[in-house]
């Protein structure tokens, strides 16, 4: 299109943040990245997240629903890994309320249960790991990695570990294979298959007890220097949760900064936008009810009890009815989420350079031109999928429009090349109107994933237009 020539009026064409946003909105984009970036460097699991979020909460005068009564802001964490939030309007629950939901775990790297052995050719100690969420295993080799998780000791007490992040602590490594002697055990086989999942173990230590007389004479060195550490033995590793996470900072990128390349886009960056908007709308009384709900488990099915499967949202909307003084009958429930409308704040796949044929262009999310929107996700023929009503869909593009947010539509790659799923469809299976809004990724699921701070403000953006509609 020409400089002098204007759009026709009847056709689509999404903008350029950069391009289009005023240059106050463009400087605040820039601001809005650094604090979100602080954000990514603390919290690397989901318990972190939560624990994090909850104190930030504390600060704005959120209370736990289960305690006193006459607040309007309420939370609830539960096991340390998923919690919601809300904002009670004066209306009635039973109209319904506002909501994004996304999830908070990421893809990544667990210790077993029992993960501590000495391989005995090598005389080195090492941890037996198993994969969480969809993962491509050659990313995890070579690459330095932190320790985080938690342990319960014998006591009953909970230790908290992170260990690899600071400058002055040791890091850890899943070592490759050199390539001198990579041709029968790596070359010949498909990338998939290049990496096995039984050779994912990462070398903990290697230096020897002097003193011990045991065949394992590593081991003991390494059990010793855990216990002196932090008062644990090999039992406690039974009931622990560890997980291995890259060890370096979300940093901005490319020669403009305009891009943010960190680990756990893959939700928190939704998460974190669907937050800072619902705080940033603390400022009115609404009328209609806002929440915004953080699940765990998505990247493995959003099974067990913290997962979207589970009862635990409900739960807490049920809670809300008794807060409020509303009629907590299961009828009223199923109408509450009936009457509500929900953004699915989840990541979707953005343009690639390098691999453009996996996308079909004219419908693929790109970078700098906002918020991406999926009236459907799943895979093949909309497998697994919610697809949005016409209704509700063109009712959150008009409250975006309104609101001056930067937006597009977009599918997560060709038909029948893949596909991915959300937890959309779980909250639409309540009764709820649901759509799927968020962040395009580029390379979802790696250990250092890319986004544009365009998209990233314009979702923060998206998000508190949307909570804050009546």
């Amino acid at each position: 299109m020409k400089k002098n020539q204007k759009q026709s009026p009847l056709t689509y064409e999404r903008k350029n943040f950069w391009k289009h946003a005023p240059a106050a909105e463009q400087k605040a984009a820039m601001d809005y990245a650094s604090p979100y970036k602080e954000f990514l460097n603390q919290c690397k699991t989901e318990r972190e997240t939560t624990v994090w979020m909850e104190n930030l909460l504390k600060k704005h005068k959120f209370v736990a629903i289960d305690g006193k009564k006459g607040s309007s802001r309420v939370y609830r964490v539960f096991r340390g890994k998923t919690l919601a939030v809300a904002v009670l309007g004066t209306d009635p629950l039973s109209k319904g309320f506002n909501m994004v939901a996304s999830h908070i775990d990421a893809p990544r790297i667990d210790l077993k249960q029992n993960p501590l052995y000495e391989d005995g050719p090598s005389q080195m100690v090492c941890m037996r790991t198993h994969y969480y969420g969809g993962i491509k295993k050659y990313q995890w080799v070579s690459t330095p990695l932190s320790l985080h998780g938690v342990v319960i000791k014998n006591d009953g007490s909970l230790l908290n570990i992170s260990l690899g992040e600071k400058d002055n602590e040791p890091v850890f490594i899943i070592p490759d294979l050199l390539p001198h002697l990579a041709r029968k055990e790596q070359y010949s086989k498909n990338i998939n298959d290049a990496i096995d999942a039984s050779k994912l173990n990462l070398v903990f230590s290697g230096m020897i007890e002097p003193s011990c007389e045991e065949k394992e004479a590593a081991k003991a060195f390494a059990l010793k220097a855990l216990n002196k550490a932090y008062g644990i033995n090999e039992a406690d590793f039974l009931s622990a949760e560890l997980q291995l996470v890259p060890a370096t900072k979300a940093r901005d990128a490319g020669i403009d900064s305009s891009m943010l390349v960190g680990y756990g886009h893959d939700d928190r960056i939704c998460a974190y936008t669907a937050l800072t908007a619902l705080l940033d709308n603390l400022d009115q009384k609404p009328k209609r009810s806002m929440i915004v709900y953080f699940s765990d488990k998505e990247e493995v099915g959003s099974q067990g009890a913290t997962g979207a499967h589970s009862i635990f949202i409900q739960d807490f909307v049920g809670e809300l009815l008794a807060y409020k003084g509303e009629d907590k009958s299961s009828a009223n429930l199923r109408k509450v989420f009936m009457n509500s409308q929900i953004l699915s704040g989840d990541v979707t796949a953005v343009l690639d350079p390098n691999y453009p044929n996996v996308h079909e262009k004219q419908n693929a999310v790109i970078f700098n031109h906002g918020i991406g929107i999926s009236k459907f996700t799943g895979s093949g023929g909309k497998y697994s999928c919610n697809d949005a009503s016409a209704e509700f869909t063109a009712k959150v593009l008009k409250i975006f429009n309104e609101a001056g947010v930067f937006w597009q539509m977009g599918e997560l790659g060709k038909v029948d090349e893949g596909g991915g799923g959300t937890i959309a469809y779980i909250l639409a299976n309540l009764g709820a109107e649901v759509i799927d809004c968020g962040v395009g990724i580029m390379g979802m699921h790696s250990l250092y994933e890319l986004c544009s701070k365009a998209d990233l403000y314009s979702t923060y953006k998206a998000y508190k237009a949307f909570l804050a509609t009546q």
